[in-house]
């Protein structure tokens, strides 16, 4: 009984390949991984551990039961031998992790083969066999996180219920008997472990290639996190040696290096003395990645590098795209070709592609900005024309009445102008200046509104360097006189206000004249309005150019009651905050 039970164990070798053999094939992961196969991973999963279960077979022993001999597996088995074997193993874990139809297929496979063998056992052998394939599988639902001992206890039960019906069905019985005496407990024992270890090492595999695969995907977010900022800012030697720092230390190669379609930006590690940033690219086949854009593995006999004593002996060249088109190449330097695994050139791959990415983000961003740029120097120009009708018609009104006080209201206009149209080629001007435009298109409208309109400011002058989109204030304070105090006959009041409060700057525009309709509040300063008082188009673009620069906190908060005036404010935040 110890002999057989060593000869037994001997076979686990035989079940440790297999193991690992099968966690190499794409329909065990699936076993693995998901509730159900689908119908071809099924039959692929019923022959392979049927398949499995032959070779158990094949890998058993015959115990002759007159002699109590043990010999090979021969093709034909004599009327007074059964087999010893680990078949069972494959049907059981065919019935644990692919559920009653791979286990039954199995058992099928396997056991058909085992009764054409022959014997006085191979009846029972058989149905035994098909009959584990069934017991598993009662387990599938708990086949994905199995312990051992119970991988164990499942496969010695399913070779005991071998053993009972080998004493119930096989004849004679007295021979049938000895059989069990001398084989049942090795055999019991034997496969069990030889299940627990089956199932121990498949999940071993998996659970190490889960890792890995998690740590490659740690790694590369770790990689794209560092990365980003620098591509952000384009491709050009300063980033492109960040970023090759950045994978140096990562991955460990000899080199790494980043060129662009004609020249070396950056070269970190080893050959570093003669791979130079700025100098042309010096082999053939990163120009071929250049025009075919596709990735390919240098070895020592296509590197083909200027310097005959150079240490690096391969590499792994990946194209950078931008827009479809091959902008530069990502070079990762080894050894030799025996150092670059399918792993890392995968990986590799991968960071191109990542890469790649930030460039397309960082020339979208570009593109956004200067977008961004125009359409607020459009918004600028259109506050021009927008006041100067208004100027020009209290200036026409004048000549008639007061020519003097026209030439006057023409040269200030001049000047308001002047500032006018150099707001529009800036993107802010300080608070200071904004408030000398205000001073200006006031002394134009004092003339409209002689002893009837008070302008009043309280402005804290240590924030007056601080910097705002031009032509801001003006509108604003245009529109409290426009419609705020317009059919005020006396009293009417214009209050300017800015003030620091922390991190922030305060600016208010207080009128008391009769205040906004509330359907028309709601949408003042977020879109034009069809009116005939007014479109809003000088709310609006202001409102549109602060969130533009300083983001939505920026925004123009508008309160306004009726018969109490109405009150224009906006906060932006201090230089050292927005820089």
């Amino acid at each position: 009984m110890l002999d057989l039970m060593v000869i037994m164990l001997e076979r686990v070798g035989m079940i440790v390949a297999v193991a690992f053999i099968l966690t190499r094939l794409g329909f065990f992961k699936n076993m693995i991984h998901y509730n159900k196969l689908n119908r071809k991973q099924e039959v692929t999963a019923i022959l392979f551990f049927g398949f499995f279960g032959i070779i158990g077979t094949y890998f058993g022993v015959a115990f002759n039961t007159v002699t109590h001999q043990f010999n090979s597996v021969a093709i034909e088995i004599a009327s007074d031998e059964a087999i010893a074997n680990s078949r069972v193993i494959g049907v059981v874990v065919a019935g644990l992790l692919g559920g009653y139809r791979v286990g039954i297929g199995a058992g099928l496979i396997a056991g058909i083969h085992r009764m054409t063998l022959g014997g006085f056992t191979s009846i029972a052998c058989g149905i035994s066999t098909i009959v584990s394939g069934l017991v598993a599988g009662a387990f599938y639902k708990r086949g994905k996180d199995i312990k051992p001992i119970t991988a164990f206890a499942i496969g010695a039960f399913a070779e005991a219920i071998q053993m009972s019906l080998i004493l119930l069905l096989a004849t004679p019985f007295e021979q049938a008997l000895s059989l069990v005496q001398a084989i049942g407990i090795p055999m019991i024992l034997a496969n069990g472990i030889g299940t627990a270890i089956f199932l121990l090492i498949v999940y071993n595999v998996i659970s190490n290639q889960e890792k890995d695969t998690a740590l490659q995907a740690q790694k590369t977010l770790r990689i794209a996190n560092q990365t980003l900022g620098y591509l952000r800012k384009g491709m050009n030697n300063d980033t492109a040696l960040a970023v090759c720092t950045i994978l140096q230390r990562e991955l460990s190669p000899s080199a790494v290096a980043m060129t662009s379609q004609t020249e070396i930006l950056a070269h970190v590690g080893q050959a570093n003395d003669h791979h130079k940033a700025n100098s042309p690219i010096q082999t053939q086949i990163t120009n071929e990645v250049l025009k075919h854009g596709e990735l390919v593995v240098a070895k020592n006999r296509t590197i083909h590098c200027a310097e005959e004593e150079c240490s690096l002996g391969a590499a792994v060249i990946a194209p950078l795209k931008q827009r479809g088109e091959t902008i530069g190449t990502l070079k990762v330097y080894y050894p030799s070709e025996k150092a670059i695994t399918d792993v890392s050139v995968e990986l590799i791959a991968g960071l191109s592609s990542l890469l790649s990415d930030q460039l397309e983000i960082a020339n979208a961003e570009k593109a956004y900005q200067l977008a961004k740029e125009a359409e607020i120097k459009a918004l600028q120009a259109q506050i021009s024309p927008h006041f100067l009708f208004n100027t020009m018609n209290i200036i026409v009104s004048l000549i008639r009445t007061n020519p003097d006080k026209a030439r006057k209201l023409l040269t200030s206009l001049s000047y308001f102008l002047r500032q006018n149209l150099e707001g529009t080629t800036a993107i802010k001007v300080s608070l200071e200046q904004e408030l000398q435009h205000v001073r200006a298109y006031l002394q134009i409208e004092e003339a409209r509104f002689v002893d009837k309109l008070t302008i009043s400011s309280e402005v804290d002058e240590h924030v007056l360097n601080e910097l705002i989109p031009p032509l801001t204030l003006q509108p604003i304070v245009e529109n409290a006189i426009k419609h705020g105090i317009k059919d005020m006959e006396k009293d009417s009041v214009v209050n300017i206000s800015i003030q620091d409060i922390g991190t922030e700057i305060e600016i208010r525009v207080n009128d008391n004249g009769f205040g906004i309709p509330p359907e028309r509040l709601s949408v003042l300063g977020s879109t034009q309005i069809d009116s005939t008082i007014g479109t809003g188009m000088g709310l609006y673009n202001v409102n549109r150019r602060l969130i533009m620069t300083f983001g939505e906190q920026a925004a123009l908060k508008i309160q306004s009651e009726y018969n109490k005036g109405t009150c224009v404010s906006f906060r932006i935040p201090k230089m050292e905050e927005n820089s």
